[in-house]
């Protein structure tokens, strides 16, 4: 009897070990999880979860927190360590696939995503958040019939997915775009007996997956002391891709009418798309009257955040031995497609890019200017692409001598 009373005993206390044992680590996972969750303390996450690796090494949940502290904290190679441990020793911690897709796809590298995402639907075929997954990052590659392919594929699998629809439309309409346009842009001044001014433009508009051309026909008329100056521009855009990662703008415009516009504009710019939405642009202008030459370098940077794209751009121009810098801040917020958006915009000086202004560009140059605009633009239909913008421009026009300038601009065009 005294023998049996022994073995329970024994027993009795081992479990009571390891219901302790299991209790702290709980405990642990439990405090990791707050620390990356709600402080925020990501060392003190690491180093706890540490911990519960060390008390319970094959407890597959540390390892998960500790992966995901590593993305946070930018400690890439750990992260995909300890992901890929849960993975190898539980493929169907779906997780750990999650975890490691995104973090994949972070770090641009579509070889390993497209891997991991694919053992992960395997496992979960019908696990939509996978599909996506999947759809992110066929579409890093740049690998245009792939990604319809696909896109076409989701969307025979979930037809009632507008968001999937709209992409597929998108994708296809920018690749297969025309559109016919006109533009009206009314600026009138503070000052008595200038203005108001008018510039009307008509467009035709071809995109295609590698290049894009824009002609336009702009009219304008400016009416200063009873006095009326009228003229045509004609002007030919076009965007062209280099490869997967840089694109280049090429303007030329020429007019007859140098009351109005140069008689001669030249643009190009080189664009360069690096990881995680960052873009950086570098280019010249060229514009020639019949007085004067203006030679300008632009640089910009730009970023996607989510739905919003943000944009710094900077010229610096050369007039008659001398530097003159502007610099223009663009923030768009996309809705539903990329004809779907709200912007605003602030600057300083005088740029060559301004076409309101290009006429009066060498008696503007050296004075200060300051402007903020703001716009809505919106797809109606499928057809139907329209914009609204107005903006103020304070406008030194002599020495500490300001205009207050208010432009209104209405766009229309027609997709087909």
């Amino acid at each position: 009897m005294k023998q049996q009373t022994k073995i329970a005993l024994f027993f009795l206390l081992i479990n009571t070990g390891i219901f302790a044992q299991k209790i702290d680590t709980d405990s642990l996972l439990i405090k990791t999880n707050y620390e990356i969750n709600t402080t925020k303390n990501y060392p003190r996450a690491i180093k706890i979860a540490s911990l519960g690796i060390k008390l319970a090494p094959n407890y597959l949940d540390f390892h998960l927190a500790l992966g995901r502290a590593y993305i946070i904290t930018k400690q890439v190679d750990s992260a995909r360590y300890y992901l890929n441990h849960v993975i190898d020793k539980d493929p169907k911690y779906k997780e750990a696939f999650l975890y490691l897709t995104k973090l994949e796809i972070e770090e641009n590298n579509s070889e390993n995503a497209i891997i991991t995402v694919n053992k992960a639907i395997i496992i979960y075929p019908e696990d939509k958040d996978f599909e996506l997954l999947k759809l992110q990052v066929i579409y890093s590659q740049n690998n245009y019939e792939k990604n319809i392919e696909y896109l076409e594929s989701l969307v025979g699998k979930y037809p009632e997915n507008s968001k999937l629809k709209q992409q597929l439309v998108e994708l296809k309409t920018k690749t297969n775009s025309n559109r016919v346009g006109i533009n009206y842009n009314n600026t009138s001044f503070s000052r008595n007996a200038v203005g108001p001014w008018h510039l009307i433009g008509f467009q035709y508009i071809r995109e295609r997956r590698l290049i894009s051309f824009i002609a336009q026909i702009n009219y304008a008329e400016r009416y200063s002391f009873q006095y009326k100056n009228s003229g045509i521009q004609y002007e030919f855009e076009t965007y062209f891709k280099n490869n997967k990662k840089s694109y280049s703008y090429v303007d030329i415009a020429y007019s007859y009418d140098e009351n109005v516009f140069p008689k001669l504009r030249l643009a190009y710019s080189y664009f360069y798309s690096f990881n995680k939405g960052w873009e950086a642009d570098a280019g010249i202008r060229y514009s020639k009257t019949t007085t004067f030459n203006f030679h300008a370098g632009v640089f910009g940077i730009g970023k996607y955040v989510g739905a919003y794209w943000l944009n710094l751009k900077s010229y610096f121009q050369s007039f008659e031995s001398k530097t003159y810098s502007a610099f223009t801040a663009t923030a768009r917020y996309y809705l539903d497609t990329k004809y779907d958006y709200l912007t605003a915009f602030a600057g300083y000086g005088t740029s060559p890019d301004e076409r309101i202004t290009l006429g009066q560009f060498d008696q503007r140059l050296a004075f200060n200017s300051y402007r903020v605009g703001a716009g809505y633009y919106k797809l109606f239909g499928t057809h139907y692409a329209t914009g609204l913008q107005a903006s103020y421009n304070r406008q030194e026009y002599k020495l500490n001598t300001f205009q207050n300038e208010y432009n209104l601009f209405v766009s229309l065009q027609y997709k087909f």
